[in-house]
């Protein structure tokens, strides 16, 4: 069988944590979490990617606009130029200015009264917008955004790279950075003889848009993580400390510092961590059970040997002394007598002290009950059965009297109950065994016609070195571990046995032993 305790050179690779074993549960709560919320976080670098299509919308807006203007431009006269441009820069919001074929500027619309473009100084603003600037600044690094050229004044035409690609006879836009991280867009469209057209724009309105975008998305991934955070300290509560309460039980059993140790049992929790701890507790109660069985079969055991080593050391110090051959030859007896008691002592409890362990590996087959105790009773009467006791086996004809068991330890039951009722059994008794299914189960009587056993000792009987021996019987001839032997063997068997009155009020006692029928017996 495999072990019951999980060690690390069986442990299953499934349940091998590596280097998050190392880590406390509490903590791998708050990691699992957090990582959802960075998850979440994530909504910052989708503002970026949506600040630059609308960017990139704005610049395709800047190079229609600019073709518009120019076109509208090419339809009036020179005198009414100057009108038009101030009129187009105050409805559009753009600063527009033409240039001429030479890179000198012609006419701006700032000169004709229109401040629309202005850029915003940094340094005057407050401490928040600081803290703006600089988040913008930290998420551009982190996805790798392309930062802008900064933007300044140019007092040549041909400085400004729109106007160059104007001047060539295509419209062009370029995005600038304003030192306070805002973006400007301009663009220039061509006009006849060489002149063009130069708009700017400050798109202060896309920062603030993303800017308060960004604000509302941090509240609800602060509000988020506070609520995750106390969450998972919360489940961590419930399950870690649970844990820890069950770890320490465990550990003081293993200790045996305490006579008791109380496991608790969390009748509360109707969860994994409830059946966890019951089973933990009921685990603790059971290993202490076999500890206190253990401990009080080693003082029985102590107790049972003593008696025969000393009339042993008896007879041999009584030995040395006497000359009679009459007394040494009785002395001799009683060592035969007492060596043959520990002989038969020693192996009954060596195979009690084996039995469970023996049985837990045991390997269940179908055992046909009938056909054993026809087997036993046929060898007992080839051998000769003392006293002329009778052995009768009634069992109907043909009806299954098969068990799921190991054939060798349910032969051994029977042989202990036979024997026993033969021990108890006048001269010429009967002992009568009768087998018959009922409701599922194999039941098996095995009566004799002894004293019987008084009703404040049948559940005596089956203790270990617990005996009522025939009063006539020679001391020393059974060890007191028969019953016992077949009460573990049954029990092992999912069975039960017990001892009862007969029903036809004779004197003698009635052995019933219940055992699972084997799954397709016929009941």
């Amino acid at each position: 069988m495999a072990p019951d305790i999980v060690s690390p050179r069986n442990e299953g690779s499934d349940l091998a944590l590596r280097w998050s074993g190392r880590v406390s549960l509490t903590r791998r709560i708050l990691a699992v979490n957090i990582f959802a919320l960075l998850l979440l976080a994530g909504g910052f670098f989708y503002l970026d990617s949506y600040r630059a299509r609308i960017v990139d919308n704005r610049t395709e807006q800047a190079m229609r606009e600019a073709r518009l203007i120019a076109e509208a431009l090419q339809t009036v006269t020179p005198d009414l130029r100057n009108p038009l441009i101030e009129q187009l820069a105050r409805d559009t919001g753009t600063r527009i200015r033409l240039y001429g074929p030479d890179g000198k500027l012609i006419v701006d619309s700032r000169a004709l009264g229109r401040h629309n473009f202005q850029l915003h100084d940094p340094d005057k603003d407050g401490r928040g917008q600081e803290i703006a600037r600089l988040l913008d600044a930290g998420i551009d690094t982190v996805v790798g955004a392309v930062r802008p050229p900064l933007y300044r004044e140019r007092s040549n035409g041909r400085d400004w790279p729109d106007v160059l690609t104007a001047q060539s006879g295509h419209a062009a836009a370029t995005v600038w950075r304003a030192p306070d991280r805002t973006p400007v867009i301009t663009a220039a469209a061509p006009l006849l003889d060489g002149v063009a057209v130069l708009t700017a724009v400050n798109a202060r309105d896309i920062t603030q848009t993303v800017r308060i975008e960004r604000y509302r998305l941090s509240l609800v991934l602060l509000t988020v993580t506070i609520v995750s955070i106390l969450l998972s300290l919360f489940l961590a509560r419930t399950i870690v400390r649970p844990l820890r309460r069950l770890a320490r039980a465990a550990v003081r059993v293993r200790l045996g510092r305490a006579r008791e140790v109380v496991v608790p049992r969390l009748p509360a929790r109707k969860d994994e961590i409830g059946m966890l701890a019951r089973a933990l507790s009921d685990m603790s109660l059971a290993l202490r059970a076999r500890i206190d069985a253990t401990e009080a079969f080693a003082a029985d055991v102590t107790h049972e040997l003593k008696n025969p080593l000393a009339s042993l050391r008896s007879a041999v110090d009584g030995l040395g002394h006497v000359k009679n051959p009459m007394l040494q030859e009785r002395l001799l007896a009683i060592v035969r007598d007492d060596v043959h008691r520990l002989d038969r002592l020693i192996s009954d409890i060596s195979e009690a002290s084996r039995l469970d362990a023996q049985l837990s590996r045991a390997k269940f087959e179908p055992v046909d009950i009938g056909a054993m105790i026809d087997g036993m009773i046929t060898q007992r009467r080839e051998r000769g059965i003392e006293r002329d006791v009778r052995i009768h086996f009634d069992r109907i004809q043909g009806e299954s009297l098969i068990a799921a068991g190991e054939g060798a330890r349910l032969e051994r039951v029977f042989e202990n109950l036979i024997d026993n009722a033969l021990s108890f059994s006048p001269d010429g008794g009967l002992i009568a065994i009768a087998a018959h299914p009922i409701d599922g189960m194999l039941e098996v009587r095995v009566e004799d016609e002894g004293p019987g056993v008084p009703e404040d000792a049948r559940e005596a009987i089956f203790r270990r070195f617990q005996s009522i021996r025939p009063q006539d019987e020679a001391f020393g001839q059974h060890s007191g571990l028969g019953l016992a032997i077949a009460r573990t063997i049954v029990e092992a068997h999912s069975g039960t046995i017990s001892v009862q009155a007969r029903e036809d009020r004779l004197s003698g006692a009635r052995f019933v032993v219940r055992l699972p029928l084997a799954f397709g017996a016929k009941r």
